[in-house]
């Protein structure tokens, strides 16, 4: 039976192993695949696969199997390699045929006139870490890890190509360099169709010595502050069942040769010396081969796609998470109690406020009828004092509650000047991401408390009317500078402002407090210093738990709503239009899922009623208190 080190500390081995059973059989790539699906499936084998998420790059051992939790950032074109090659054995003097998939580096004595040679194709994704993936995801991942890892001794970064969380007392180990035949590398030239890269934060024209480029290397991340590898995943298969901003868990074998950046440098210093003789852009070199200290090469062996990135419970549509939520079905209105009760105190004793946020947490976009995004629930808190820390306590607990979130501060000076929409850069040929390229789920927090009195120039109208799109129609226009390419979405955008917010909701809840504690920062710290951290964990699997179930409505209950409809518009035509019935629908739809309940009863339908008319309620006082507010 197959040990540990077979298939996690030596992949390429089982691959090799394979291959040479296969005598040129073209189904031994499956078997491949297989193999490691296999053995990924069985109990929590899983969690013995070293992440790139967790483990520093230098405690990890060069073609080992390795996981990576990431969103897809960009995606070049096709790449050609040498998928089987032969070569000269000098040692037996005879000729043996090899694989050249999943590895970077062929071996040496390469024959290329050889008639078993055969040229492959493979995708690049680069990806990187979950934007906005709160702290706790990350300790929970890593504290479920069995991985066993030690520092490589194969493989140490120099002092300028540091892995993302060196430490700088770390010796620097001699490095391992394989022996490289000239040409072997076929992807090498490859790139130069690539669709979407890196680029350096240092103008090429400031220093172009091969030496200093990676110091300056951008990584990329949408969100300002992200911390993490970024990774260059090779795709072998199946690679248009993927798309741009996707979740997904990749295992698959890890490449950090030196020699790569030993091909990187000799391609850049030839193209200096001869412009013309590389039909790539030192630019578009540089983003398509870093460093592969910084910057590691993951040859995909098989990929998860993530629904959702909350390790507390299963992913994935499986007979095992059905099961699962299942089983949490009957503890749901209880623990929606306590999140409720726990909600209403950060609020400050708004329980109305409390209901709606527990709503707006829940919900997701579900469907499409056209344009119309279904499901989404855009929620404005109003009320919300200026030049106070309320608004970030409040997003730190919505940071604690959710798996991925990101708080905008929108300062004029962001606005102005912070890039929202990824564009397209063609000199480097790659896409600049920019903060709303945001994974589904993505719980998007904008401070509106935040905005001064100033002028918004032409970047800050765009990004408004970006926020605007977004929030309307879950959808970002990417900037390719001759057009625009429309990007659908599912994020969770949370408003905070003074008056009413300038930019769209989907419901206005104006902040009624009922507490008035003298010093906010400690009750505020009380409140959540009061909850277990079962408790939290309770509240993050309900809430994703919530977002999951399916939800209808009986033709019963449909007519009973048209009806109703009906006599709400004879009370009073102008207070429930069309718009205000939708509204009451998907507040229907989101009460009856924080409860539990996959369908519409009458009993809920009577409930969001009576939510929305407290609402409504509310907000006309507000309105007849401050006079001019709309």
């Amino acid at each position: 039976m197959p040990t540990v080190d077979d298939w996690i500390n030596n992949p390429l081995g089982v691959v090799d192993g394979l291959f040479a059973q296969s005598n040129s059989s073209p189904d031994w790539e499956k078997k491949v695949v297989d193999y490691f699906k296999e053995k990924l499936k069985s109990n929590d084998t899983h969690t013995w696969v070293p992440s790139l998420n967790d483990v520093p790059l230098h405690y990890l051992k060069s073609n080992s199997l390795v996981k990576f939790r990431c969103m897809v950032q960009d995606m070049f074109d096709p790449e050609y390699f040498m998928g089987v090659y032969e070569i000269n054995d000098p040692t037996s003097n005879t000729k043996l045929v090899k694989c050249g998939k999943y590895k970077d580096v062929t071996d040496c004595g390469v024959d290329f006139n050889s008639r078993n040679t055969v040229t492959s194709e493979r995708q690049t994704f680069y990806c990187v870490p979950i934007p906005g993936e709160s702290q706790w995801i990350r300790n929970s991942y890593a504290g479920t890890s069995q991985a066993r890892v030690v520092p490589s001794t194969s493989y140490a970064p120099n002092r300028h190509k540091r892995s993302y969380e060196e430490d700088d007392d770390m010796d620097t180990q001699p490095q391992h360099t394989k022996h490289l035949s000239q040409g072997a590398q076929g992807s090498a030239s490859s790139h130069r169709n690539s669709e979407s890269k890196r680029q350096e934060t240092e103008a090429p024209s400031q220093n172009p010595s091969p030496s200093h480029h990676t110091s300056s290397l951008d990584l990329n991340f949408p969100l300002p502050g992200e911390k993490g590898p970024a990774c260059l995943v090779k795709v072998y298969e199946d690679w248009d069942n993927f798309k741009l901003n996707d979740m997904l868990e990749v295992f698959g074998i890890l490449s950090v040769d030196p020699a790569l950046s030993v091909i990187a440098d000799e391609r850049e210093a030839s193209s200096l010396i001869d412009p013309t003789d590389s039909m790539e852009t030192i630019e578009e070199q540089r983003v398509h081969s870093p460093p592969a200290s910084l910057v590691p090469r993951l040859h995909m062996l098989y990929a998860q796609p993530l629904v959702h990135n909350n390790p507390l419970l299963p992913s994935g549509a499986t007979e095992k998470k059905g099961d699962y939520i299942s089983s949490f079905l009957g503890e749901l209105p209880a623990v929606r109690a306590e999140l409720l009760t726990y909600l209403t105190h950060l609020l400050l004793g708004d329980s109305l406020a409390a209901e709606y946020l527990i709503l707006h947490l829940i919900s997701n976009v579900y469907s499409r009828r056209d344009v119309l995004p279904l499901g989404k629930f855009t929620l404005n808190f109003s009320g919300c004092p200026q030049n106070s820390p309320y608004t970030e306590h409040l997003y730190k607990v919505i940071q604690y509650l959710v798996p991925s979130s990101f708080r905008l501060s929108m300062s004029l000076h962001n606005m102005n000047n912070q890039c929202m929409v990824p564009k397209k850069d063609y000199t480097a040929n790659r896409l600049v991401s920019g903060i709303l390229q945001l994974a589904n789920n993505t719980s998007l927090f904008l401070d509106e408390t935040q905005l001064e009195q100033g002028q918004l120039d032409t970047t800050g109208v765009r990004n408004i009317t970006a926020l605007g799109n977004l929030i309307s129609w879950q959808k970002v226009d990417y900037d390719f500078n001759y057009h625009q390419m429309e990007f659908p979405c599912n994020i969770n955008v949370l408003i905070t402002s003074e008056g009413r917010s300038l930019l769209p909701s989907d419901c206005q809840v104006h902040l009624q407090p009922t507490l008035n504690p003298p010093i906010l920062e400690e009750y505020l710290s009380a409140i959540h210093v009061a909850q277990l951290p079962s408790q939290f964990n309770k509240y993050r699997i309900y809430l994703s738990v919530a977002r999951t179930l399916n939800y209808s409505i009986s033709d019963e209950i449909t007519k009973a709503v048209e009806e109703d409809f009906v006599e709400m518009r004879k009370d009073d035509p102008q207070n429930m239009s069309a718009e205000d019935l939708h509204v009451l629908l998907v507040v229907a739809r989101l009460l009856s899922l924080s409860h539990g309940q996959n369908t519409l009863s009458r009993d809920g339908w009577m409930k969001a009623k009576q939510l929305e008319a407290l609402r409504i309620t509310r907000k006309q006082e507000q309105k007849l208190v401050n006079g001019n507010e709309p």
